[in-house]
């Protein structure tokens, strides 16, 4: 599903020199169907690695295939109508559009795919019926609680079908309790084939997932698979 050949990337300053070297050469496979957490301290290369992992951000160096599609060398046009078809986001904060009812937001996506504005409803109401939520249709997100936010932005990533699901530290703005539902949504998708990648700082967080990648120093520190608490089929 998502292959990483001696990733690397590198920020620099306005004259030109090296201000921090984010990642230091990564190699990274990722099957179809896996439920993996990407943990590590604070500047140990994590959040660079989703964001290429996601196609948010391009590597300085190295090649990242994603679906079978070479996407490190993308123009940014390319790689945003691709990352629209192939990747899902979950976010801490949920990113939802105050303005806006909770089928709408699940929809906005669906718009960049010139998807007919009946489609677009049909497929919110589907995505909302999936993650619990169709009592909730013609609410805004002021009107939701913590964890039904959340399964709105949870339904909205699901919305155009991807190959691939992002989660930053989803359940960080949650009470346990509510996380622990959260959590329980992400294995029903992992049950259901769904390929997702966790970054999380969390050891409660991490040991649901079944392989816990580490980084320090931009650097892949321990690559651990969880057999025992594998999920699904």
């Amino acid at each position: 599903m998502a292959e990483l050949r001696g990733i690397c990337k590198t920020y620099f300053k306005p004259d030109g020199s090296v201000m921090v070297e984010a990642l230091a050469g990564v190699d990274l496979t990722i099957n179809r169907g896996e439920y993996v957490a990407i943990m590590g301290a604070s500047g140990s290369g994590k959040s660079t690695l989703m964001n290429i992992l996601g196609c948010l951000d391009q590597p300085t160096a190295g090649q990242y295939l994603l679906d079978g599609q070479d996407v490190s060398g993308m123009t940014d046009e390319a790689l945003s109508a691709f990352r629209g078809t192939r990747v899902g986001f979950v976010f801490q904060a949920f990113n939802l559009i105050a303005q806006l009812k909770v089928e709408e937001n699940i929809a906005v996506p669906l718009f960049y795919q010139h998807m007919s504005k009946h489609d677009r409803h049909q497929r919110a109401l589907e995505m909302l019926d999936r993650v619990g939520m169709l009592d909730r249709v013609g609410h805004r997100p002021a009107e939701l609680s913590g964890g039904q936010q959340q399964r709105a932005a949870i339904a909205r990533a699901l919305a155009v079908h991807p190959v691939i699901l992002m989660a930053d530290e989803p359940t960080g703005n949650l009470d346990s309790a509510t996380g622990e539902s959260i959590l329980n949504l992400f294995d029903d998708l992992r049950a259901d084939g769904m390929t997702i990648i966790m970054v999380t700082h969390d050891p409660e967080v991490s040991n649901r997932c079944e392989r816990i990648v580490r980084l320090r120093d931009g650097l892949i520190e321990s690559d651990e698979v969880i057999r025992s608490r594998r999920v699904g089929p």
